[in-house]
C-alpha cells in the first residue's frame, strides 16, 4: 500500500473535503439534528426556501417530524437533486426530469446555499468539540483548504460553477489566492483513494491487475478503470464513464411502472379491461401511487437481488386487497424481471504496457 508523508508545512491548516450527493452529502465532521439519518456521517441533500427566498431548514433538519404543517401553511419550496443541474448539457438529454429549481433561484445559489451550511456545521463542531475550539478555528480560518467531488465527466464547466458557489457561500474570497484554495476531485479518484487506504486493491495490485470502481449514486452511475504504474501512482486504464441512472432514477422508473400499462401479470380478461389504463389508475389505490412509489423506494428497492424472484411493496393494511392489481393484504407482488435493471456499457480502450 502506498504511503505518504507526513505534513511538515510551516504553518497548521485544514482540509474540508465536500461530498455534496443527489441525494445525501457528507463532510469531515458531523451535523447537527442528525439523529433521524443515522451515524454514518450523511444528511439529505434538501433545502426549503420560504416565499422570500430566504433558506429555512437544511439536511436533517428539512426531514424533521412537525414541519410539514409548516411547509404547507407557510408555503416554503424545497430543493432537491439541485446538483443534477449542473450536468453537462451533452448529458442533458439522457436525464429523466428532475425537479425545476425554486422560484428566481440558479444552481449556483442553491449550491452556495448548501455549502454555505455545510462550512456552518463544520465550524461549529471544531469550536464546540476541540480543545480552544474558537482560537483553533481563528487561526486557520482563512488557510482552510476545500476539496469538492463531481460526477466522472465533469470537467472545467462544472468546475467554475461549483467554485463560484464556494465564493458565493463566503468558503473563500474572490481573489486569485482564495480560488486556488478550491479543489477537485471524481468521485471515481475518491472512490479509488478510498480503497487504496482500506487494502481493497491490494492483491489486484500485486499481480498487476487493473481495478474497477463502480460507484453507484443517487444521481449518476460512476464507472472507471485503474491502474498501477509505480508504488504509488496510478493511471487511468479506461476512459471513466458518467451515466445518469443513479438511485433516483430506479425509483422514478418504479413510479412510471405503477401508472403505466405495464400489466403483464395479469390475466387475458383484465388485460382486454385495463388495456387503456394505467396500473393503478381507476382503482381506490389510484391515489396512493405516491405513498407506493416511497414504499419501493425505502425498502422494496433495497432488497432486490435477483430477477428470480417475486418482490412485495408493503404500503397498506391486511385489508387492502385487489387481487387484479397483484395487491393482497396491503402488499402489491412484482414479477422480478420488471424490476427497474440498468444496463451500461462499459469500454477499455488501452491498457498501461
Amino acid at each position: 500500500m502506498p504511503t505518504r508523508s507526513p505534513y511538515s508545512g510551516p504553518y497548521r491548516k485544514l482540509v474540508l473535503a465536500f461530498d455534496v450527493g443527489t441525494t445525501f452529502s457528507g463532510i469531515s465532521y458531523r451535523f447537527p439534528a442528525q439523529e433521524q439519518v443515522g451515524g454514518d456521517s450523511k444528511i439529505p441533500t434538501i433545502i426549503y426556501y420560504d416565499q422570500n427566498g430566504v433558506v429555512r431548514a437544511v439536511g436533517a433538519e428539512a426531514l424533521k417530524e412537525g414541519l410539514d404543517d409548516m411547509i404547507e401553511d407557510e408555503g416554503w419550496t424545497k430543493a432537491e437533486w439541485f446538483k443534477l443541474h449542473l450536468r453537462p448539457k451533452a448529458s442533458a438529454s439522457a436525464t429523466h426530469k428532475i425537479p425545476p429549481l425554486p422560484r428566481n433561484k440558479t444552481v449556483v445559489d442553491v449550491f452556495a446555499d448548501f455549502l454555505h451550511y455545510l462550512h456552518t456545521c463544520a465550524q461549529t463542531y471544531i469550536q464546540e468539540t476541540h480543545a480552544n475550539g474558537a482560537d483553533l478555528w481563528a487561526s486557520i480560518e482563512g488557510r482552510i483548504e476545500f476539496v469538492l467531488t463531481h460526477p466522472n465527466g465533469w470537467e472545467g464547466a462544472q468546475q467554475a460553477q461549483m467554485r463560484n458557489a464556494a465564493i458565493q457561500a463566503g468558503l473563500v474570497p474572490n481573489t486569485t489566492a482564495g480560488r486556488a484554495r478550491v479543489h477537485f476531485v471524481t468521485e471515481g479518484e475518491a472512490s479509488l483513494h478510498f480503497c487504496i487506504q482500506s487494502g481493497l486493491t491490494t492483491e489486484a495490485m500485486k499481480h498487476g491487475r487493473g481495478v474497477l470502481i463502480v460507484d453507484a449514486g443517487g444521481g449518476t452511475i460512476d464507472i472507471s478503470g485503474y491502474g498501477q504504474t509505480s508504488e504509488s501512482t496510478f493511471q487511468e486504464i479506461s476512459p471513466a464513464q458518467c451515466y445518469f441512472q443513479g438511485s433516483i432514477f430506479v425509483t422514478n422508473h418504479a413510479r412510471t411502472f405503477l401508472q403505466s400499462m405495464v400489466i403483464s401479470h395479469l390475466d387475458i380478461e383484465t388485460i382486454l379491461t385495463r388495456f387503456s389504463s394505467a396500473l393503478l389508475e381507476g382503482s381506490k389505490f389510484s391515489e396512493d401511487v405516491n405513498h407506493i412509489t416511497n414504499c419501493f423506494d425505502k425498502t422494496t428497492k433495497l432488497r432486490f437481488r435477483n430477477s428470480s424472484e417475486p418482490q412485495y411493496i408493503k404500503f397498506g393494511s391486511a385489508r387492502d386487497k385487489d387481487l387484479s392489481l397483484g395487491i393482497r393484504s396491503g402488499q402489491l407482488r412484482l414479477k422480478g424481471y420488471v424490476s427497474f435493471q440498468v444496463q451500461v456499457p462499459i469500454q477499455v480502450y488501452e491498457t498501461i504496457p
